[in-house]
Formats: C-alpha cells, sequence, structure tokens
C-alpha cells in the first residue's frame, strides 16, 4: 500500500470517528447546546477567517502589468533574438 493510501486511509477513519464522537455528543448527552454553539461558533469563525484571508491577499498584492507593457517587452526580447 502507497504513502498517499495510508494518508487517505487514516484521514477516513479519523473523519468517521470524529462523525461518530459528535454524534454522540450532541445526541445522547446534556452538552447538545454547548456543541451546538461551539460548532456554530467555529463555522463562523472559520468562514469569516477566510474571507479576511482573501481580502488581506487582495489588499497585499500588486496589480499586474497592463498588457500593453507586456507585449512591448515581448516584441524587445524578439527583436535582440533576431539580432543575435
Amino acid at each position: 500500500m502507497g504513502r498517499d493510501q495510508v494518508l487517505g486511509f487514516t484521514i477516513l477513519l479519523v473523519s468517521l470517528v470524529g462523525i461518530v464522537v459528535y454524534s454522540w455528543l450532541l445526541f445522547f448527552t446534556n452538552w447538545d447546546l454547548i456543541i451546538l454553539k461551539l460548532t456554530a461558533f467555529v463555522a463562523v469563525t472559520g468562514l469569516l477567517a477566510l474571507i479576511a484571508w482573501i481580502g488581506y491577499t487582495l489588499a497585499t498584492t500588486p496589480p499586474p502589468k497592463p498588457i500593453e507593457e507586456i507585449e512591448k517587452e515581448l516584441e524587445k526580447e524578439l527583436e535582440t533574438e533576431k539580432k543575435e
């Protein structure tokens, strides 16, 4: 069995155990309200963190060069290759 397959089966098993534990905590204990609040908090926080990361990336990434400038650079490179 390859390394990727072992990793895949490990992820599968951890996920299934997580589903069983989450279901047990939600339906068979008195912690259902706390578990639902915690789940909602983690989901909303994760979504907002993803949106914040996208905003940060957009704010800090320099804009691309205009196409005209790239075309000029390519023309210069083609001219230098023709001369050689």
